[in-house]
């Protein structure tokens, strides 16, 4: 069989319902198409009924999400930021937009986050150096929670404000509160890979009504109240348009859902492939967490199987099947060569043995059924 003679599986694609059309087709003939109008007020209002946040902004992406969230808590030049290395780039992007440096950490194995005991050490650090960090970026990889219990304890101890990136996180809790709620500010993307999507688009959410003002003025261009326009600080054209926002409002209906299926597809992979020598499914929820399995992910053990993560991502495209590594971490990027990196051997490891694989809320299971048959087809029998 050629890749050609089947139909392409991606690893996260968009699935969209009836409802989206609804608030576009009303958006369309009210002519509300641009960055104002009832979607984008409702999005907003679904995104606070959700996660229980009295404030939320939708914007173009997540990227601007952090970059507004970052310079709300004070990042400016010359500051530094704690950050995991194992994240999408976008995490520490922003960091650089303001002038500022992340300081990267390690991840634990278990959740594949922000390591708490490398926490604890950069911070001991730089109490001792007299130099405090300025904010601490959390994330939650593939919708898994972080250990938030020991890493919001040390920043209430160490003082350092709490930036929550659960742009993947989406439905996704710790002991029993949404996610993207426990931060001083939180983000979520909107990406059209996402567990919804609006093709693009991102989310700040704050309990801090007047960081939202301020945000929501920075995001339209920081326009001075006047009758001309006028404008006395840096701002940013980030506003979501009402149009996307009318497909966020149909997606937030369906939003436990596709959790739920994102969660099954996990365990489908998990019971099909357990039996594999050295193969093994991940992350791990920690002590009261839940998941949204935004993406399932695999590790391979080599002391176990000589089949190695990018063997199996060229032999999945011969069956037409997208898979992809696992975030490279941001320390071995060349875009922050010279950054400081505490620990590396976590995530490094993790990056050089994982593989993410078709997780979309629309797989049947008779797609699942033709990966795991792939996969399966590279062990001995």
């Amino acid at each position: 069989m050629h890749s050609q003679d089947y139909d392409r599986l991606y690893l996260s694609p968009p699935h969209l319902g009836r409802h989206e059309l609804n608030y576009l087709h009303k958006a369309i003939e009210d002519n509300w198409v641009a960055p104002v109008g009832p979607n984008l007020d409702g999005f907003e209002q679904d995104v606070c009924a959700f996660t229980g946040v009295k404030h939320a902004l939708a914007l173009n992406s997540g990227t601007a999400a952090i970059h507004l969230g970052l310079r709300l808590l004070g990042v400016g030049p010359g500051d530094e930021v704690l950050c995991p290395s194992f994240t999408f780039v976008a995490t520490a992007n922003p960091i650089t937009y303001l002038g500022a440096t992340p300081i990267f950490i390690d991840s634990e194995a278990e959740t594949w986050n922000m390591c708490p005991e490398r926490l604890r050490e950069v911070l001991e650090d730089r109490r001792r150096q007299n130099r405090q960090p300025r904010a601490l970026i959390v994330v939650h990889l593939y919708g898994m929670p972080c250990k938030l219990r020991e890493i919001m304890a040390l920043a209430e101890e160490f003082d350092v404000p709490v930036l929550e990136d659960a742009a993947e996180a989406l439905g996704a809790t710790y002991a029993g509160k949404p996610l993207g709620s426990f931060g001083a500010a939180g983000v979520f993307s909107f990406n059209g890979n996402k567990i919804l999507t609006t093709s693009g688009g991102g989310m700040l959410t704050t309990n801090n009504a007047a960081w939202a003002a301020k945000a929501r003025a920075w995001a339209t261009q920081a326009r001075d109240d006047a009758p001309h326009y006028q404008h006395s600080e840096v701002g940013y054209n980030y506003r979501l348009s009402n149009l996307l926002a009318g497909i966020g409002r149909g997606q937030m209906g369906l939003l436990d859902d596709r959790v739920k299926k994102r969660r099954e597809i996990y365990a489908w992979y998990q019971e099909k492939l357990q039996d594999l020598p050295g193969l093994s499914l991940g992350p791990t929820e920690p002590a009261g967490g839940r998941s949204n399995r935004w993406l399932t992910c695999l590790l391979l053990d080599p002391a176990e199987t000589a089949v190695t993560p990018e063997q199996l991502r060229l032999h999945l495209e011969t069956r037409n099947i997208e898979s992809r590594p696992l975030w490279k971490p941001l320390h071995l990027q060349p875009l922050f060569a010279g950054v400081p990196m505490h620990g590396g051997a976590v995530c490094t490891d993790l990056f050089t043995r994982g593989l993410c694989l078709p997780s979309g809320s629309a797989l049947t299971e008779t797609d699942m059924r033709r990966v795991t048959d792939a996969i399966r087809t590279l062990w001995p029998t």
